[in-house]
């Protein structure tokens, strides 16, 4: 039935034509072995080979853009990511028998496609997580300090596999409060923030409302609400707001930065990442226009260069992302000196 629904939306379209269908993960193989589609969607739970087994072949053999077309439930949280790091593309969920789930549905797939047929698979990193590799010791300091000094982060199509890079580049001394957004579904979250925790010095945790924001703690934007900043009598403190997505999405980066630009004024650093569409471009503007400092990933190590593009006429600096990691920390540095 899903296959179906795929292969109608997808030539309703007039754009796209289904040169196969498969079952399975094996039939799948000898699919793109024979007919070499331009855009492929996966599912994650198939019979004899896994979604993600199917898709580290793929990436590893045959590479070729990945949608993942899949539930949309806690349990799939952690393969969902895994298949991210592997490599796929986007994540889009199937959809309930209401028919504005089966709406949103549609368009999200399309969307999704488009963005997968213009990736760059050459700046998507196949990360096969080692084991024990999820341990990794860190020192998480006891005495955090209200935040004086705040990174506001935003990521899309690409995102989870830049957002580990760069959350590795950062040192334990990091004294300013770090926030992400990274649009993904809701119950992928929790499972992302250990994830990010496992590869950063800093501790990570899904933003909490109400919360007093700390210096040195990473804070990623829950995929339920949108992710903003209050000011209390207690100091600065994390403002979970209930409001539908903004230019559909839900967290929007725009909505972070310019709280951000609100609350820490010129003691903040903006950072686009590779993504689709323009979130985060009027949010770096703000962030611009109270002497914020501005970085965007540039198109040529991006996965797909939508966000950093509209996001550059409001940058300071436009990096690969092999610099961005170094970067964020002198300016950090930089930031919390001034203060």
């Amino acid at each position: 039935m899903m296959r179906q629904l795929i292969r109608e939306i997808v030539e309703t379209t007039g754009r796209w034509n289904v040169v196969g269908e498969a079952g399975t993960g094996f039939e799948a193989i000898r699919l793109l072995h024979t007919e070499k589609p331009d855009v492929l969607t996966l599912d994650l739970e198939m019979p004899d080979l896994g979604g993600v087994e199917t898709l580290g072949y793929i990436m590893s053999e045959l590479p070729r853009p990945v949608v993942i077309v899949s539930s949309h439930t806690e349990r799939m949280a952690d393969p969902a990511l895994r298949a991210l790091e592997y490599g796929a593309v986007e994540y889009v969920v199937k959809p309930g028998s209401d028919p504005a789930q089966q709406e949103e549905f549609e368009e999200r797939l399309l969307n999704a496609l488009d963005a997968a047929l213009h990736a760059r698979l050459r700046n998507l990193r196949l990360r096969i997580a080692v084991a024990g590799a999820l341990q990794r010791a860190r020192r998480i300091r006891q005495k955090q300090r209200p935040a004086t000094c705040a990174v506001a982060i935003a990521a899309s199509t690409g995102g989870p596999s830049a957002l580990l890079d760069l959350v590795a580049a950062l040192p334990e001394d990091t004294a300013c409060a770090v926030f992400i957004v990274q649009h993904m579904p809701s119950t992928f979250t929790e499972r992302f923030a250990e994830r990010l925790g496992a590869e950063c010095a800093l501790p990570v945790s899904v933003a909490r409302d109400l919360e007093l924001v700390r210096g040195g703690h990473v804070y990623l934007g829950p995929g339920t609400h949108h992710l903003s900043l209050t000011r209390t009598q207690d100091g600065i403190c994390v403002q979970l707001l209930d409001e539908p997505p903004l230019r559909g999405v839900r967290p929007a980066a725009d909505v972070l930065f310019t709280a951000v630009a609100r609350t820490f004024g010129p003691a903040s650093l903006g950072v686009v990442l590779t993504g689709m569409g323009r979130d985060g471009a009027e949010g770096m503007r703000a962030l611009h226009t109270v002497g914020a400092r501005t970085i965007a990933q540039d198109e040529a190590s991006a996965v797909i260069a939508g966000m950093p593009r509209a996001a550059a006429p409001y940058s300071d600096e436009i990096l690969p992302l092999p610099a961005i990691g170094g970067r964020i920390t002198t300016i950090a540095r930089e930031l919390q000196s001034a203060r």
